[in-house]
């Protein structure tokens, strides 16, 4: 017997991958099909608010925890409530 693939099974992969290609997309994928979107790049103000807001997050964040820890009363409501 000969190694490798007869020529009935090269032709039924082949058939097998060109079915695969020729199915319709479901779910998201067919609904997005026909639509066409566009993505256009933040402006200058839209990128200066979210910079401003992660920074203003940022700056929270650090105050709380050097309130944790260095304010007692709030390390333990912090540490009775995430009980």
């Amino acid at each position: 017997m000969e190694k490798g693939f007869s020529d009935n099974e090269v032709k039924k992969n082949t058939q097998n991958t060109q079915n695969t290609q020729i199915k319709e997309k479901k779910g998201l994928a067919g609904f997005l099909k026909g639509k066409k979107f566009t993505y256009t790049l933040p402006g200058k103000k839209q990128i200066n608010i979210f910079g401003s807001i992660v920074i203003g997050l940022n700056i929270i964040l650090v105050l709380l925890v050097i309130l944790y820890l260095k304010n007692q009363e709030f390390h333990d409501f912090v540490f009775n409530v995430g009980r």
